[in-house]
């Protein structure tokens, strides 16, 4: 499956972004879907994961602060993200598995290409 993100962008520190992934197959509701970040010098990690039936999972930084949503008819999955910090500036990537949803960089075997967020305190 491609996966095209969207939706990143420079924000003032206790703002809101919504990010999107639109995929490009068909049988996008067969997907466990999820989103991952990369800050400069770090390894990627696990933000936020929908499963396929709508299950969704959130890493402890950001829970409280963030959605994440899926529209099937439009083979979109979408992030808010409120109350912005700096450390969430990152570069943030969909991922998409259709295997198990274990929240780990290896499960998930297509990427986007990533959107840039950008905080500023």
């Amino acid at each position: 499956v491609q996966l095209q993100a969207s939706g990143g962008g420079l924000v003032q520190a206790g703002g809101s972004l919504r990010l999107s992934c639109a995929a490009s197959e068909r049988t996008f509701s067969s997907y466990h879907m999820g989103w991952f970040r990369q800050a400069p010098g770090n390894e990627r990690e696990f933000v936020s994961a929908i499963s396929r039936s709508g299950t969704t999972y959130y890493a402890d930084s950001v829970k409280g602060r963030s959605s994440i949503s899926r529209d099937n008819a439009k083979n979109t999955v979408y992030l808010q993200m409120n109350s912005l910090k700096p450390e969430d500036a990152a570069v943030y990537y969909c991922a998409a598995t259709l295997w198990s949803l274990v929240q780990a960089v290896a499960n998930f075997d297509s990427w986007g290409q990533g959107t840039l967020v950008t905080v500023s305190s």
